[in-house]
């Protein structure tokens, strides 16, 4: 049994196979056991043996995908220039990266562990416990910073479950001076902003820019060169008149949600 258990996690499913009923035969070889009936006790040993060592493997397995899964978004996360947060079922952050860290300025620089209710308290009320269908949705909020600062947020958020362990993921775009901007100008500037129009091109790049990727793996993804991406990036930025990424990816969830 423990040789099976040992290589579970590193032969094939095929090869495990083979081992459980080689080990069987062994077993048998040197067996002091009544030879009558050894046709069925090997029968039992090899499927006894290479179920252990199926069942192993898959649990090993499971294990490195999610925590393979697990990396991945910790990567997203970290690199993303919009500011993302996950929250676990006790409402404390469990994730995020630096762009929500500057939002929301808490007092040790560090959010992970922080309850998110000291921050956005309506988050911590959309957890849920209860049986039911998860969902995603927006919603606009007063946040609170760490130095004792309030701003308007944007923020849109899904729930999910871990398993049984109910989470949240989100995103957070502080709107406080866009709003105060849209209230002094024109209408007709409104009407201009709402109105930009993108091309295929534009509308895949800007999806890609706020899954934080850049622009060398938008180009690998697109198929197309780096020039070309950093041309069309230019060309987001003049449409929407801002001048960062972060300031795009903030554009793009409030302007073209639709789009992404």
């Amino acid at each position: 049994m423990f040789p099976i258990m040992l290589a579970a996690g590193f032969l094939p499913r095929w090869a495990i196979a083979l081992m459980g009923i080689a080990c069987a035969l062994l077993s048998e070889r040197f067996s002091n056991l009544d030879p009558s009936d050894a046709p069925i006790r090997l029968g039992f040993e090899a499927l006894a043996l290479v179920g252990a060592g199926l069942f192993i493997s898959e649990v090993l397995r499971n294990r490195r995908l999610r925590l393979a899964s697990e990396e991945r978004l910790r990567i997203l996360v970290e690199t993303s220039p919009a500011a993302i947060v996950t929250v676990d079922e006790h409402g404390f952050i469990e994730l995020a990266n630096r762009a929500a860290a500057e939002l929301m300025a808490p007092r040790d620089g560090h959010l992970i562990g922080q309850p998110i209710a000291a921050f956005l308290p309506e988050l911590h009320h959309a957890l849920r416990w209860e049986e039911g269908p998860q969902f995603r949705t927006s919603m606009q909020c007063r946040g609170h910073r760490g130095n004792g600062e309030s701003f308007l947020a944007d923020v849109w958020f899904s729930t999910y479950k871990e398993g049984p362990t109910p989470k949240l993921a989100a995103i957070v775009a502080d709107v406080t001076e866009e709003r105060s901007v849209s209230a002094e100008s024109s209408p007709a500037v409104s009407n201009h902003q709402e109105g930009t129009s993108l091309n295929n091109r534009e509308s895949e790049v800007l999806r890609l820019v706020v899954q934080g990727m850049a622009n060398k793996e938008i180009a690998s993804r697109l198929n197309v060169s780096e020039s070309v991406v950093k041309n069309t990036l230019q060309q987001l930025f003049a449409k929407t008149e801002v001048r960062t990424r972060s300031q795009l990816v903030r554009v793009a969830l409030e302007r073209y949600r639709n789009l992404l």
